[in-house]
């Protein structure tokens, strides 16, 4: 599936929103850059620019499945 991205003049907005609605999900999906979308967006590339600089940690199995267990006590219990 390809990504493309474009601006659109208010006057035609409804219009194109519109055309678009008559793909199914399997043929086309839009994706909106609300502030959630941006948000989530700049959260993950600053995670993955510390991968790359190598300035994050890892957990093993282990450590994660403990962390994981920790989570669930607290909130669930």
């Amino acid at each position: 599936m390809q990504t493309i991205r474009l601006r659109v003049n208010d006057k035609i907005y409804h219009h194109l929103m519109w055309f678009l609605k008559r793909f199914n999900k399997e043929e086309l999906q839009v994706i909106r850059e609300d502030k959630e979308f941006l948000s989530v967006q700049e959260y993950l590339n600053k995670e993955l620019e510390k991968i790359e600089n190598g300035t994050t940690g890892f957990l093993t199995i282990d450590q994660l499945d403990y962390e994981l267990e920790a989570t669930i006590r607290k909130r669930f219990i």
